[in-house]
């Protein structure tokens, strides 16, 4: 009797254990940062597209240091390239002290966008370092499964932005906050830019300590220090695989649809009369679906093809997003709310299918696929200028008789129309090429 392969084997338990500790991390640095897009807006009286800069901010350092990343792994380790992504991790979650002291919003950006270089390097190297640690077979679900550890920091993440920033931030509390006078309103921005700062100063202290955490542990991998890094040629051999190129315009849609989808249900909340303390416990019900997601089409994973099941949820998530579209009122809000069950599988499965079969050219792919985090720049701004449409408010207009913000979610919509093309083109490729 044959025995089946194990998805993480004991040799490489305890490496596989501190890197999937790293998924947490960058989701609770997600998470932190989504609800601070509507923060910004109050605290700092923004309109939406300027609100949206945070999102920019935060998924463009991604864009800029993945590939300088890629290059510098492909030549070093996996182990130093996660201990300077935590190093950039720390650096740009502690600059948001002196943020906070200059009250500054363009400080609090750059801050961000250094924190994101930092989760460029992690991605980079955690993404492909999981795949190859077993049998290739299992690799999609090695993946998953790490992955499923993400939203674990998505909750975490959520819990302080309730209870250390939303929960206490004065310009929330306060009717007409836009009427108080100049004195006033500077005191309240004052205290609650202290109040934005805290958690993140407090994660860069923790950050830090995981950095030498991982820094005296031993990391079992492949040292390729006298091979020539040959990046170009890298490039020119994944570009020409189509599984890899449109994945990463699957992916780049993916996690727009994604940071559209948790950004901008506290929007959606508001113009139902909910306020944003009480919205976030509809971001833990996502998250919470997420999480649910994760392990549940990992298992499912043993049995269904991946690129199916990824053009099966896409179909759902489609279907989600048109009900959260043209259903005005509570069941609307629920309906964005369950799309988060069927993104969970999204993108470990995209990166999974991507990186098939590339072997050592894994690490430059990565890094196009990290680069395609992009996306959730992009995407949100797009969403925030359907916003500003006639106004700053949510409701200022009707577009095919639905409020402006019920209608921005044509955006993510659309993204899952993408991917639910690229499931069932890899689909379709993997079949012809293994008959």
């Amino acid at each position: 009797m044959k025995e089946s392969t194990a998805v993480v084997s004991k040799k490489v338990l305890i490496p596989f254990i501190l890197i999937t500790s790293l998924f947490a991390l960058w989701g609770f640095a997600n998470a932190v940062t989504d609800p601070m897009v509507s923060a910004f807006k109050k605290v700092l009286e923004l309109n939406n597209l300027q609100a949206s800069l945070v999102q920019l901010a935060f998924y463009g350092g991604y864009f800029t240091m993945a590939l300088p990343a890629a290059f510098f792994m492909k030549k070093y380790t996996y182990k130093v390239g996660v201990l300077i992504g935590l190093a950039l991790y720390a650096l740009g979650a502690l600059l948001f002290f002196p943020a906070a002291a200059y009250e500054n919003y363009v400080f609090f950006l750059l801050a961000l966008y250094i924190l994101t270089f930092g989760l460029a390097f992690l991605e980079t190297s955690a993404n492909p370092y999981i795949l190859a640690m077993g049998d290739s077979k299992t690799a999609t679900r090695r993946l998953n499964l790490a992955q499923a550890f993400n939203p674990v920091g998505l909750v975490g993440g959520l819990f302080v932005a309730q209870f250390f920033v939303l929960g206490k931030l004065q310009s929330d509390d306060i009717e007409n906050y836009n009427t108080l006078t100049e004195t006033v309103k500077q005191n309240i921005r004052t205290e609650d830019l202290m109040v934005i700062r805290n958690p993140y100063v407090a994660l860069g202290l923790f950050v830090l300590i995981m950095l030498m955490i991982i820094t005296f542990v031993k990391m079992p991998e492949k040292k390729d220090l006298n091979k020539k890094v040959n990046m170009l040629s890298a490039i020119s051999r994944i570009f020409k695989k189509r599984n890899f190129v449109e994945g990463v315009v699957a992916q780049m849609f993916y996690v727009g649809a994604q940071i559209m989808c948790w950004t901008y249900i506290y929007q959606y909340a508001e113009n139902l009369g909910i306020e944003n303390s009480k919205t976030i416990n509809y971001s833990y019900i996502a998250f919470g679906l997420f999480l649910l997601g994760r392990f549940f089409f990992t298992y499912l994973l043993k049995f269904i093809n991946s690129s199916k099941l990824l053009a099966y949820l896409s179909v759902f998530a489609i279907i989600l997003c048109a009900c959260t579209i043209f259903i005005e009122g509570i069941l609307g809000l629920y309906t964005l709310v369950a799309t988060s069950f069927c993104m969970s599988l999204m993108f470990p499965t995209i990166y999974g299918i991507a990186l098939d079969g590339l072997g050592d050219d894994a690490k430059f792919a990565s890094a196009f696929l990290v680069m395609a985090i992009v996306g959730g720049a992009i995407m949100p701004m797009l969403q925030g200028a359907i916003l500003d449409i006639d106004g700053i408010g949510y409701n200022d207009t009707l577009i095919f008789g639905v409020p402006e913000v019920n209608f921005s979610f044509v955006l993510p919509l659309l993204c899952f129309v993408i991917i639910a093309l690229y499931g069932l083109r890899s689909f379709k490729r993997n079949n012809f090429l293994s008959n």
